[in-house]
């Protein structure tokens, strides 16, 4: 008897506890790209890892708390990543800094909602997603298309 009683606990806690490691790896995953080609990196693997780990311990607290709407959580984490990338973009003149990172902090945490939620497939391609619109700039391809930083003579 003693036995069932322990048995669905711990097979909860190792599911959270995947999940949590799960969330922490995509963003980790995320961070890296951001970090590996950049010489000052404001926000890297363990600012990614944190944003998805923690994105993903809220959405499993609104989905563990009994007769409340589940969403208000989750919809306060959407907000405060959103208050903390306003924090980090800059503008200069025209010059505008940060809003890349703001961006992909930001979709960082849906990634982390997303595994809370249980969404295993979902979380990976939008990691992996984010991870190739990041890559995308650093392919030889892509610089041959890409308008950006074309100076134009008149």
């Amino acid at each position: 008897m003693l036995e069932n009683a322990i048995h669905p606990s711990f097979q909860l806690d190792m599911e959270m506890t995947f999940r949590i490691i799960y969330a922490c790896l995509l963003g980790g995953l995320i961070g890296w790209e951001r970090e590996r080609h950049r010489n000052i990196v404001s926000a890297g693997i363990r600012t990614y890892g944190a944003i998805a780990l923690g994105a993903c311990v809220f959405g499993m607290i609104s989905l563990s708390i009994l007769n409340a709407d589940s969403s208000r959580i989750a919809a306060q984490v959407v907000s405060g990543i959103g208050f903390l990338g306003g924090g980090i973009i800059f503008r200069q003149g025209d010059y505008v800094t940060g809003l890349t990172t703001a961006a992909t902090l930001w979709a960082t945490a849906a990634v982390g909602l997303t595994v809370a939620m249980g969404l295993y497939l979902m979380a990976f391609l939008t990691a992996l997603l984010l991870f190739l619109l990041l890559y995308l700039p650093r392919l030889h391809w892509w610089k041959k298309i890409s308008t950006k930083g074309v100076v134009k003579v008149e």
